[in-house]
């Protein structure tokens, strides 16, 4: 900066007696050329150097932290190769994506495929205190059950806990033309406690159980130390691109 002020000062000199360095015969400047443009395009010429020294070191150091946390991350908590199958389902990773995608066929005609987020919210346990807070993670998963060619489809909304399902709506869908205003029918709870049981157990038929929630817990928490070193990694390529 100090370098940058005083090529100025002398700009600033330059264009105050423009006739100096002309008197001056060992400048050896042709007679059409002005000492004073000279001197303002050294002056910027510095002045981008600094800027690029700056705009160095800044990069410089957030490529330190960002390989500095890939490799704290890689050495104290790698992720595992994920799982490509939960009993009858195949499972798609999805890398890069907050869902996942399990897949089976069920019988001749029942083709079945869920679809899971990332850990999507947390809730307070009763053991829980103002001063030592303990949370359950909570996924929500969606059971499509297809059957043949038809256009319509089974839709169970569901919640994965770290042990349990919990089953919150159900609807048809009809292809990709369901209104958005169309009846979705009532809260599950709602519904007659003999029906909501042989829903549960309609789902366990098909392989859609509590194990599936715990399998989803496990799996989810790996899948989270995988995509969060996917994302530093994408973050420091960008950073080093000139």
């Amino acid at each position: 900066m100090a370098r940058f002020v005083r090529c100025l000062r002398r700009t600033l000199f330059s264009n105050s007696s423009p006739s100096i360095a002309y008197r001056n015969p060992r400048i050896g400047l042709p007679s059409n050329q002005n000492p004073k443009f000279i001197i303002s395009r050294r002056c910027l010429s510095s002045g981008s150097y600094v800027s690029e020294m700056q705009k160095s070191a800044f990069q410089g150091n957030i490529l330190r932290l960002i390989r500095n946390e890939i490799e704290y991350e890689l050495d104290h908590s790698p992720p595992l190769q994920p799982p490509n199958s939960f009993g009858p389902f195949t499972v798609d990773e999805r890398p890069g994506e907050q869902w996942i995608s399990l897949k089976r066929r069920f019988g001749d005609a029942e083709d079945i495929k869920i679809e899971a987020t990332m850990f999507d919210r947390s809730v307070p346990t009763s053991k829980s205190t103002k001063t030592e807070p303990e949370y359950i993670l909570h996924i929500t998963f969606i059971v499509n059950i297809s059957k043949g060619g038809a256009s319509e489809a089974l839709e169970i909304m569901c919640s994965a806990w770290p042990d349990t399902i919990e089953i919150s709506k159900l609807c048809i869908r009809k292809g990709n033309n369901t209104s958005l205003s169309s009846y979705g029918g009532p809260e599950f709870e709602e519904l007659d406690d003999q029906l909501q049981d042989a829903l549960y157990q309609y789902l366990e038929e098909r392989g859609i159980s509590d194990e599936l929630a715990v399998f989803l817990h496990r799996y989810m928490k790996n899948k989270g130390k995988a995509e969060y070193v996917r994302w530093m990694e994408n973050v420091k390529s960008y950073v080093e691109q000139k």
